[in-house]
């Protein structure tokens, strides 16, 4: 029977041949070790996106014992109130009040404001940077994270702990975890609380022009976030911002730098004052190429029949992003990259009522720190161009954990 071998370092390290494979043979398969129905074609999984029969959680419509669930484990009571609490694991009534006062927040003129703000983030970074760096460790990573401080406005003293509780909290969507891994999770939500609610406290008192400010004031109808929920609201914009661009950069750089012709065209364009667009263009395809975050999933939450498929009320679903980037049904030639490829529709910030709420500021920090690598080191190449690339643990959230490159002072 078909199997998706989530931890498996070589599947992790190149799982398209696998995917190919299954969209052919088993587009549709249940994999009975995971115990969840796995949809790998482009339509499949786009139309499971935006059927109401679907969704991220049960428990709107559903008691645990209805499910048959066991007792939440008290191990990971910080940890589940969050997962419980935020916009992305809401549905119903409750999902649509978060959207809209999340949305009223986090506008689109907000973070155009960030450009300039951004660009000199960025330029700091490089500044430090030599010869020869790990690009993931010294520039992809740090560069998030400093981005949603600042648009958050948490101080510069707290902000070398958000990466620390970012990567100890998104351990826990891996298949399996450890007892300590899980203990660092409980430990980093009850901490990161901590944080958000005296920050938020001191914005009720003084108002300021950051995104915790705007949180705490949003209204819509007479409502408002409660605490708990502008508290779970900033930890999911700091991890699914986090994991998404340093994974997107990270993947992005490294298929750029083995195909030098596409490289050279954009660092071509790159000292052009109007180049973003391009790059933006540019960043849209890389995360189609090879998708930051492989694998959703949805629960079932009526009986139905999918083409054939029976699926059952709390079965689980797995929706392979990777997978229906590269159908071919969707994309001409999908396994080149084409820079300039237009229409894009790729599913890497999903679709339907869940699509990523951070899109539009995740594609203009993408496009702004691609462009200003490449302006600073128009030479870069791979540090060792026979080694294989270092991935980090898992396929749920699938990144480099380390990329070395070189410029022609090295």
């Amino acid at each position: 029977m078909p199997h998706l071998p989530l931890t498996d370092p070589a599947f992790i390290r190149d799982p398209y041949p696998l995917l190919e494979r299954l969209r052919e043979e088993s587009p549709i398969f249940h994999d009975a070790a995971l115990n969840k129905t796995v949809f790998t074609r482009y339509d499949d999984i786009s139309a499971v996106l935006k059927d109401p029969r679907f969704g991220r959680t049960l428990t709107h419509l559903y008691s645990r014992d209805e499910l048959g669930w066991p007792p939440p484990d008290p191990a990971q009571a910080a940890f589940d109130a969050f997962n419980q609490g935020h916009l992305l694991d809401s549905e119903g009534e409750k999902h649509t009040r978060l959207r809209s006062l999340v949305g009223k927040a986090f506008t689109p003129r907000r973070i155009q404001t960030l450009t300039p703000r951004i660009e000199s983030l960025l330029e700091e970074q490089l500044s430090g940077l030599g010869s020869t760096f790990d690009l993931v460790e010294d520039y992809a990573a740090p560069l998030p994270v400093a981005i949603i401080a600042e648009l958050l406005g948490v101080p510069r003293t707290e902000r070398h702990k958000l990466r620390p509780w970012s990567a100890s909290i998104v351990r826990l969507y891996e298949p399996s975890y450890s007892a300590a891994q899980q203990a660092e999770a409980e430990t980093a939500v009850t901490e990161f609380s901590a944080l958000i609610r005296d920050l938020a406290a001191r914005r009720r008192a003084v108002p300021q022009g950051d995104l915790i400010t705007a949180l705490v004031e949003v209204e819509d109808g007479g409502g408002r976030l409660s605490e708990s929920e502008l508290i779970h609201t900033v930890i999911l914009l700091l991890n699914a911002g986090h994991e998404a661009s340093v994974n997107g950069l990270s993947a992005g750089v490294l298929a750029l730098l083995r195909r030098p012709e596409h490289l050279d065209m954009l660092v071509q364009t790159a000292p052009s004052e109007d180049s973003l667009p391009r790059f933006q263009t540019a960043v849209e395809e890389l995360l189609r190429f090879d998708t930051p975050l492989p694998m959703f999933e949805r629960y079932v939450l009526q009986d139905l029949d999918w083409n054939g498929t029976p699926l059952k009320t709390g079965d689980k679903v797995a929706l392979l992003y990777a997978s229906g980037n590269r159908d071919p049904r969707k994309f001409d030639a999908p396994d080149q990259l084409r820079l300039e490829r237009d229409p894009n529709p790729h599913l890497s910030f999903g679709l339907g009522r869940h699509y990523c709420v951070g899109a539009m500021l995740a594609r203009l920090e993408l496009g702004l720190s691609l462009r200003a690598l490449l302006r600073r080191f128009p030479d870069l190449r791979l540090g060792d161009p026979g080694a294989e690339p270092q991935y980090g643990g898992g396929f749920v959230i699938r990144g480099l954990r380390r990329l070395e490159v070189r410029t022609s002072g090295a």
